[in-house]
């Protein structure tokens, strides 16, 4: 891949969440980055944007989509009154849901208003809300931003049988739907059964017929991260939970979550939080307490 073209989007600055408008020029040139983007449309009989190996001659209120990692330009279309909004890669991989959503759309680039009017309808609608949050001096402007973004990932999933011909035969990243809906099943499952016998990814893999190997590359594609820490993630998780029941030792915190000795759950706690599980109690727990 050719890196002279990779755009670097101080996200310590921007953070999770980010919105422009208002360029003069009509023109940008093929790159890529870390980032989503998600375009609003702007007026004009010409706006021609192009994503991958494909270009779309759009008009107002159309909405392009264009996931992380995917090289992208503007041949000839106006940005000065057109919407760029950029979302943190980190922020769609902390979250499962919005990782799956993003896999199943991986495909998809536009949204045209004349196609799924209600659709489009709908999404610039958030997307407006959005515009009106970010350029206010509304506290709180990148929580409520990100929550709105939300909005826009599953206002996709609720349109999903009405984009069906658009996302038909798409085999995104190299595995099925049918694999993305096992390795749900296996995250649910985990999620309702922290204190079982066996959550080895062997297990899981044989839980959902495939090879150790084949779960394991899917499941840190899917997750964005590997599969014990991401099990480490989910049982810290509910450890932090249990924390604020001052009723529970921190024994039974560690063995309710999951670990299988007092030693493990504090590596684990430490090597996350920065601090043991008694002093985070302490800290956050009965801080709350104290102040409330």
């Amino acid at each position: 891949m050719d890196y002279s073209n990779y755009e670097v989007y101080d996200f310590d600055r921007v953070s999770a969440f980010h919105m422009t408008t208002g360029y003069k020029e009509r023109h940008y040139q093929a790159h890529w980055h870390s980032c989503g983007e998600i375009l609003l449309v702007g007026p004009g009989k010409t706006n021609i944007y192009s994503v991958g190996k494909n270009t779309y001659e759009l008009v107002t209120d159309d909405i392009v989509l264009v996931w992380p990692m995917e090289v992208h330009a503007i041949p000839d279309a106006d940005r000065e009154h057109a919407l760029v909004i950029q979302f943190s890669n980190a922020f769609i991989n902390s979250l499962f849901d919005l990782r799956r959503i993003m896999h199943m759309y991986r495909n998809l680039h536009v949204i045209c208003r004349n196609a799924h009017p209600a659709l489009a309808g709908e999404l610039k609608m958030i997307i407006g809300q959005m515009q009106e949050i970010f350029f206010s001096d509304m506290p709180e402007r990148e929580i409520r931003c990100c929550m709105l973004l939300m909005d826009f990932m599953l206002k996709l999933l609720e349109y999903r049988k009405e984009l069906a011909p658009e996302l038909a035969g798409a085999a995104h990243d190299g595995f099925s739907d049918d694999v993305m809906r096992r390795m749900l099943a296996v995250t649910d499952y985990i999620k309702n059964n922290l204190t079982a016998d066996d959550l080895s990814q062997s297990a899981m893999a044989e839980m959902v017929g495939i090879s150790r190997d084949y779960f394991s590359r899917i499941f840190k594609q899917v997750a964005g991260m590997n599969y014990s820490r991401w099990l480490n993630t989910i049982r810290l998780e509910k450890a932090t939970e249990l924390l604020a029941d001052e009723g529970r030792t921190l024994t039974e915190v560690a063995m309710l979550s999951g670990f299988q000795s007092i030693p493990s759950f504090n590596r684990v706690f430490r090597e996350e939080k920065g601090i043991a599980p008694g002093e985070y109690r302490a800290l956050f727990v009965r801080g709350e307490n104290v102040r409330h």
